[in-house]
């Protein structure tokens, strides 16, 4: 019996090791942006961060103005967006990260940083967004990508505070609230 325990603790050893490297906060990962450098997200320490999943062919793609606008307003010490192409709904993002880049800037000025395409659901998931996703991982809630645009609100220290859907303004009054300490 003590021979079966330890082969039995031996084999689950690497799983247990899995699962104690969890992510507990935003600051734990690293992403590469659009131009392929690493952004280390620890770097945004002390700052709320707006998350959202973005395409350039959707009907929704024109709410990088309203980002653009809440950037500009509120973006600096204590706030910052990060965009994060996806191509995971209806084919709306196909584009490779530069012509995404060229996108954002020739159309909607976008000055906030963006990261390289990622999936942000299936089975090829991004880590990230496995644990913005997943209660198991973030230890608050579920909340599914449903569409491009989804936002996801991270406070100061890296936890996951809330999220809006895809057709909630960026400028919502909640969102603002939030951002602003007012909601």
């Amino acid at each position: 019996m003590k021979h079966t325990s330890l082969l039995l603790y031996l084999l689950l050893l690497p799983v247990i090791m899995l699962n104690a490297q969890t992510r507990n906060s935003l600051h734990d990962f690293t992403v590469y942006d659009i131009y392929g450098d690493p952004f280390d997200l620890a770097d945004l320490k002390g700052k709320k961060v707006l998350i959202v999943n973005t395409a350039s062919k959707c009907g929704l793609t024109p709410q990088y103005e309203g980002l653009q606008n809440l950037y500009e307003q509120y973006g600096g010490d204590n706030f910052t967006i990060i965009g994060f192409p996806a191509n995971n709904f209806a084919n709306q993002e196909p584009g490779t990260n530069e012509e995404i880049a060229e996108f954002c800037t020739v159309n909607y000025g976008v000055s906030f940083p963006m990261m390289s395409k990622i999936s942000v659901k299936g089975d090829d998931i991004h880590p990230l967004y496995q644990w913005l996703t997943e209660k198991s991982e973030n230890g608050k809630f579920d909340a599914e990508v449903t569409w491009n645009f989804q936002k996801f609100m991270i406070d100061e220290n890296g936890n996951i505070v809330d999220y809006a859907g895809p057709r909630e303004a960026p400028d919502s009054e909640r969102i603002v609230g939030w951002i602003s300490g007012t909601g």
